[in-house]
């Protein structure tokens, strides 16, 4: 049994029990990887990944508020590959605990 994960602010801006998601966890290089996703209420595709110490405390948590040209599937995926990366090139007893919210704009990279 895994410890609480102790969320921070881009969790709960993320946060909407009433807005359906799909999320995918698991452990990489000792880090609890967590990544959600789910179709905002003007349909756009918006992306959570967290990841947490084995106590449960944050490593990392951005929050997308949109993933253009992604489906929901996809966007899981992508998600998924990042949260892994991250947890891989950034071992837990060096990395800075870091929040993020990343609102990318149509036409731009």
């Amino acid at each position: 049994m895994h410890p609480i994960k102790q969320r921070q602010r881009v969790f709960w801006d993320w946060a909407d029990c009433e807005l359906h998601s799909r999320c995918q966890d698991g452990v990489v290089a000792g880090v609890q990887i967590d990544v959600q996703v789910r179709a905002s209420r003007a349909g756009k595709v918006q992306l959570f990944i967290g990841g947490y110490e084995s106590d449960g405390r944050m490593v990392f948590e951005e929050y997308y508020k949109e993933r253009p040209g992604q489906t929901m599937t996809s966007a899981l995926e992508w998600g998924v590959a990042r949260a892994e990366r991250l947890a891989v090139e950034s071992p837990t007893t060096t990395y800075k605990n870091y929040e993020t919210v990343i609102d990318i704009q149509l036409g731009e990279a």
